[in-house]
């Protein structure tokens, strides 16, 4: 393992607003520098109460500006939402005022609802054109060739780093195509993760973007003093996690000691199955359980998020999932 990087969700907890939440990402991100993260990642969603992060761009520019050294990107901009020509324009315009700073990891999944997806885009085809919008953004932000009446000012240049997010095959294949790095959404989809990351690894086709295949895998994170009292602040993410496989998004809920009464237990394996690429407890559990996913998957960088309802003990949980890890790239690095 080479890097490891924090993915935020930007929760608003129950009890709390927008502007909390909002300020809450920029207080993480700094202790997150602090901490020794490599990336800081927002993402794409809409129409979700519980995250504020659906002006990915804005946000990335936000926290950019609040922080000095650590990457900032989108994990991810969902690219059938939007026009590429937009997406270049937006992060050629972050790369331009941080230069070497900036991420843009796509999706193809709407991040959303349906008719929230329909209010996004106006016009929605019916053919996937995902490779297709993919090349176009890339050809954005590379040299002007003079082949194109058509370019991204800023964006022309800027060769912002593209990555392609993932839950499935269809993404794997794609990068390996493309010589992209690779981001596979283990945090709540980790079904096909193994086979996923074989088939990237085993096709990759190197290219002027990258040489050799580069995987980064994601796992949830909620690390605190004690295991009782991780488990206890957990809660509120499966909670949450429930109510949306419910069709009831809502706000990060409180922790609660009757997490079995609040979740009926059908729904509640679900979750555990979806959740279960993840690290629960005090360091010297998550210590074993982390370097359990990582002696596996043998990922070049691992992302870590985490949902918890008070912000302190967020940032505490990110703390001791970053002194393990740092740990970890010592002990890698000696070897």
């Amino acid at each position: 393992m080479q890097h490891f990087s924090l993915l935020d969700l930007a929760p608003v907890s129950e009890g709390k607003t927008t502007a909390d939440a909002l300020e809450g990402t920029v207080d993480l991100a700094r202790a997150a520098e602090r901490f020794g993260y490599h990336r800081y990642w927002l993402a794409e969603h809409h129409n979700m109460p519980g995250i504020a992060s659906a002006a990915t761009a804005v946000m990335i520019g936000h926290v950019a500006g609040a922080t000095k050294t650590m990457r900032i990107g989108a994990g991810g901009i969902m690219l059938p939402n939007h026009a590429p020509l937009v997406v270049a324009e937006q992060f050629g315009t972050l790369a331009t005022l941080y230069p070497g700073r900036i991420d843009l990891g796509l999706g193809r999944a709407p991040g959303t609802d349906m008719a929230t997806a329909r209010a996004l885009r106006r016009h929605m085809a019916p053919e996937d054109s995902f490779p297709q919008d993919v090349q176009e953004l890339i050809d954005y932000l590379g040299e002007d060739t003079g082949a194109s009446p058509v370019r991204a000012i800023p964006g022309t240049g800027t060769h912002v780093p593209v990555w392609i997010l993932g839950s499935s095959l269809y993404g794997a294949q794609l990068a390996a195509y493309l010589g992209l790095p690779y981001a596979f959404a283990s945090h709540f989809a980790p079904a096909m993760l193994e086979q996923a990351l074989e088939v990237y690894r085993r096709t990759f086709q190197p290219s002027e973007h990258l040489e050799k295949p580069y995987v980064m895998m994601a796992a949830g994170v909620c690390a605190a003093d004690s295991d009782a009292e991780a488990e206890f602040l957990r809660t509120s993410q499966l909670l949450a996690f429930a109510r949306l496989r419910s069709g009831r998004p809502g706000k990060l809920p409180r922790p609660t000691h009757d997490i079995e009464q609040e979740i009926p237990a059908p729904v509640m394996a679900q979750v555990q199955d979806a959740l279960s690429c993840s690290a629960t407890g005090s360091a010297a559990t998550v210590r074993q359980q982390l370097g359990t996913l990582i002696d596996r998957f043998q990922p070049d960088e691992l992302m870590v998020t985490g949902m918890i309802h008070d912000h302190a003990a967020r940032v505490r949980s990110f703390e001791i999932a970053a002194d393990i890890l740092n740990e970890r790239l010592d002990r890698d690095a000696a070897t």
